[in-house]
């Protein structure tokens, strides 16, 4: 039983990395041919294509449905290790495993946010000419964000756009440590249940 886990979790350790090998080629245009990057195609999106379908996974430009899918899996190598490792597992531990992946992928988002925000701010601090192609994705994915950040902290007031990109960052770094701290201390006392 033990090395049937250890081969199962070698086998989706090996199927994520060509996952992510998938998702980088996607990023070049010569990835539309065949090759090897149709053979990894055939293996790879008949299982992305199921988590595409879900239109919250995707903000403006930006599709977040590969992070799902290399989520999942993790979750499921997780579990393979832990039988591995122990020979059991118990149905808190695995509520606990599922509560990080989500955690991971939230993490990232919030993460990617940060970064979208601090990529904005420091354009408007240093006085660019954010009218290129880069920076109107940009404003695409913080203008939603602060749009509801604002809304929800000042109601109907006016907020100067540099004052709502710093209220922005900050909450958003507030609330990443928050849910951190509590995802911990959640895993913590699943991980314990004793079913």
């Amino acid at each position: 039983m033990i090395q049937i886990m250890k081969f199962l979790s070698m086998l989706v350790s090996i199927y994520m990395m060509i996952i992510f090998i998938r998702i980088v080629l996607t990023w070049f245009s010569w990835e539309r041919g065949g090759g090897l990057s149709g053979f990894l195609s055939s293996i790879t999106d008949p299982y992305l294509n199921w988590f595409r379908r879900f239109t919250f996974l995707k903000a403006g430009f930006i599709d977040f449905s590969p992070i799902a899918a290399l989520g999942v899996l993790s979750l499921v190598n997780r579990i393979f290790s832990i039988l591995a490792s122990y020979g059991t597992i118990s149905a808190g531990i695995i509520l606990a495993l599922l509560l990080q992946v989500v955690w991971g992928i939230v993490s990232f988002v919030i993460g990617f946010l940060i970064i979208v925000l601090i990529l904005r701010l420091v354009c408007l601090l240093a006085v660019r000419n954010s009218a290129g192609s880069f920076w109107r994705i940009i404003d695409s994915i913080s203008q939603p964000v602060l749009y509801r950040v604002n809304r929800f902290l000042f109601k109907n007031r006016i907020v100067n756009f540099k004052t709502g990109l710093f209220i922005t960052i900050a909450g958003l770094i507030v609330v990443y440590f928050l849910l951190k701290f509590l995802v911990v201390f959640a895993s913590g006392m699943l991980a314990r249940l004793p079913f």
